[in-house]
């Protein structure tokens, strides 16, 4: 059985927008170690999975994907969206 991870991407902190964050991800969870390849000394292993990413318009539809296919998914919830107020003149004080 594969285990797979579902989550929403987070805001990219370098964005005053959110695009792109009422996607759905789903991904593989890891089920091989990392090792240093001896002649370049870059991280890998032979799992190939870990480089798919699948894109669902809802988390429903990931879901409907993940149950079809067998997968057993693990949802992670998105964080809280905590808005900080501020007037420009609290800039100066």
């Amino acid at each position: 059985m594969s285990h797979v991870r579902i989550y929403q991407k987070p805001k990219n902190a370098m964005q005053s927008g959110r695009y792109g964050t009422d996607r759905w991800i789903l991904e593989f969870e890891p089920t091989d170690a990392q090792r240093a390849d001896p002649l370049m000394g870059w991280a890998g292993s032979g799992d190939t999975r870990r480089q798919l990413v699948l894109k669902f318009p809802t988390l429903e539809a990931a879901k409907a994907y993940a149950d079809g296919k067998g997968l057993v998914a693990t949802i992670v919830p998105a964080p809280k969206k905590i808005l900080k107020l501020q007037a420009y003149a609290d800039n100066f004080r």
